[in-house]
């Protein structure tokens, strides 16, 4: 029998009470690190089939929140369950990776839409026919410095994801102008692309993407030798939107054509030449300074 003005002690809770599905998988877990997560698992029986839930569910996995180094088997057992990814990111995976551990984890998980494989350079063109063909609703894609792209996989990519609005070929050096092309003519939803550090890409390729890819914004061309300025200028008539580009080691690119973009405000990653900005200061303030070019 309660005593009048004695208080009733509040039962202790659980965080384990709490509804998994409902509250502790969507609403808090999703905010802890996930290497506190896996740490979680070592506590008891039901914490670590409570993180197993949580992995199966989870919408993003980037293997750098585990560590700097991410073991194989423990790559292939956070995932296993798991056919509800959105995002995948596998740059500290590059040592080891490889179809056999990449394949099953696209093959279940139809929903991606970025894919980060930066140097993952132990993977083959399986890899990417296998993107194509699991996930159609891919936006965002990085296989910069993966020399395992060629044109059949880049073909199957173009065929199968339509809706692609970022791709990352930087130092894909089996691409040349007619696969680039292609890919363009296919995906005209990019808006940001890298073709750098491909001395095979050229002005048709540059001319092409200008033509079909009109929401363009970010175009990244560094260390494309063969690029001139016919196909800059080419550029700057067709894509308007625009905001930024990238030609440094572009040799046979001059001012005669980034002036145009650069007029308009788009960010160049080369600078102006010392006898053209001293014109523009003069047009400006009304004067040039004195700037001794002997020094």
């Amino acid at each position: 029998m309660e005593l009048p003005g004695e208080t009733r002690p509040c039962p202790r809770g659980h965080l384990l009470d709490l509804p998994w599905e409902d509250i502790l998988v969507p609403h808090i877990l999703c905010h802890l690190p996930l290497r506190q997560l896996l740490s979680l698992q070592r506590v008891s029986k039901p914490f670590q089939t409570l993180i197993q839930l949580y992995l199966a569910n989870m919408r993003c996995f980037d293997s750098s929140q585990v560590g700097p180094h991410l073991p194989k088997a423990a790559f292939c057992n956070l995932l296993k369950d798991n056919k509800v990814l959105q995002h995948l990111a596998l740059q500290n995976c590059s040592d080891w990776l490889t179809d056999k551990e990449l394949l099953p984890v696209i093959g279940q998980n139809h929903h991606l839409q970025e894919i980060q494989l930066s140097s993952c350079l132990q993977l083959s063109r399986h890899a990417l026919v296998a993107i194509s063909l699991s996930c159609p609703n891919v936006r965002c894609l990085s296989l910069a410095h993966c020399e395992w792209v060629d044109s059949l996989s880049l073909r199957s990519l173009a065929d199968h994801c339509k809706g692609l609005e970022s791709l990352d070929l930087t130092a894909c050096r089996q691409l040349k102008d007619e696969a680039i092309c292609y890919l363009v003519q296919k995906c005209s939803r990019l808006k940001s692309l890298s073709l750098a550090v491909n001395a095979n890409v050229g002005d048709t390729a540059v001319e092409e993407i200008a033509k079909c890819c009109r929401e363009l914004e970010h175009l990244d061309l560094t260390g494309c030798l063969r690029v001139k300025n016919e196909s800059i200028r080419v550029l700057a008539e067709y894509c308007t939107k625009l905001r930024s580009l990238k030609v440094k080691h572009c040799h046979k690119v001059a001012e005669s054509s980034l002036s145009i973009l650069r007029g308009r405000g788009v960010e160049l990653d080369v600078e102006l030449p010392l006898q053209r900005a001293l014109v523009l200061l003069q047009d400006g303030v009304g004067f040039a300074p004195f700037i001794n070019l002997q020094i």
